[in-house]
């Protein structure tokens, strides 16, 4: 909602202003869709051309992303400090029991009762290798704290390929305008015999190209791109959670305070309370 309040303010003020100041704007809607086709049609195809599709295929995910917030809302850190609770607490008591579980968290019942979670494979690599490698009595804390972060930062590093890309190309925008304001500029001089009136509509539907390649790169995509960036590292705390859980295990620690250690590393907005967690699981006891 965000996006598209300030992509609205931002044409209205720009535009606007431009109106109010006395500018008129036949000359920018005239040359407004061949300066698009041209600025457009070679960021879109240098966006193309510098990047896999994987990187395009998030990108893409990205700019929805930019529209509907984080993915992970607040129940969800909830389910997941849960799912947690109850993995560690059969790890605790029979690590036997939870290889059925990390074997195949598709057909446990366990990870059944947290569907978005388990529909995310990175959140379940995570959990589930981690957990196999504690049973392997792979239980050096520092070994485990180090594989987790590598991994946690490989994780980020990929889902920011994206907002890269997009920032890339809203660092080659105003480029971009500068090649379609020349090309104006040369269509312009090749009709250098015209009038003064059709010279100066022509030189300002040139400089429309300048206009339109900054306006874009520093009031559309560039915005967008910081957005999609600080929603990726904001879900990126989720999977941090299942970091602090386990390494917190390792410490020999009740899984009471695994739990609560995870849950203060969870963002401020979407952190859920120390009552609401303790209900939860006073709820999943009784299901029990």
């Amino acid at each position: 909602m965000n996006a598209v309040i300030g992509l609205a303010v931002t044409i209205i003020m720009v535009f606007g202003g431009y109106i109010l100041a006395g500018g008129h704007l036949e000359i920018i809607t005239h040359a407004l869709p061949f300066e698009l086709m041209m600025i457009g049609g070679a960021a879109v195809g240098a966006f193309l051309a510098g990047n896999d599709m994987t990187t395009i295929k998030h990108s893409f995910g990205d700019v929805v992303a930019a529209f509907k917030g984080p993915k992970w809302k607040k129940s969800d850190y909830q389910d997941l400090l849960c799912l947690m609770h109850e993995l560690l607490n059969i790890l605790k008591k029979n690590p036997v029991d939870i290889e059925n579980h990390i074997e195949a968290p598709q057909d446990s019942e366990i990870f059944a009762r947290y569907p978005k979670i388990l529909k995310d494979e990175s959140a379940i690599e995570m959990i589930c290798d981690t957990i196999r490698s504690m049973i392997m009595n792979f239980d050096n804390v520092h070994q485990v704290e180090e594989l987790l972060e590598k991994q946690l930062d490989s994780l980020l590093e990929e889902k920011l390929h994206g907002s890269h890309a997009l920032q890339n190309m809203a660092d080659a925008l105003p480029a971009l305008g500068i090649v379609a304001a020349v090309l104006g500029v040369i269509k312009t001089m090749s009709s250098i015999d015209k009038p003064p009136e059709i010279l100066g509509g022509m030189i300002g539907g040139a400089l429309v190209g300048t206009f339109l390649g900054v306006f874009l790169a520093y009031g559309v995509v560039g915005p967008f791109a910081n957005r999609v960036k600080s929603i990726r590292i904001e879900e990126h705390n989720f999977y941090s959670m299942i970091g602090e859980v386990l390494v917190s295990n390792l410490h020999k620690n009740p899984v009471n305070i695994c739990v609560e250690v995870a849950r203060r590393h969870a963002p401020t907005r979407v952190r859920p309370t120390f009552n609401e967690v303790e209900e939860a699981i006073r709820g999943l006891k009784q299901v029990a």
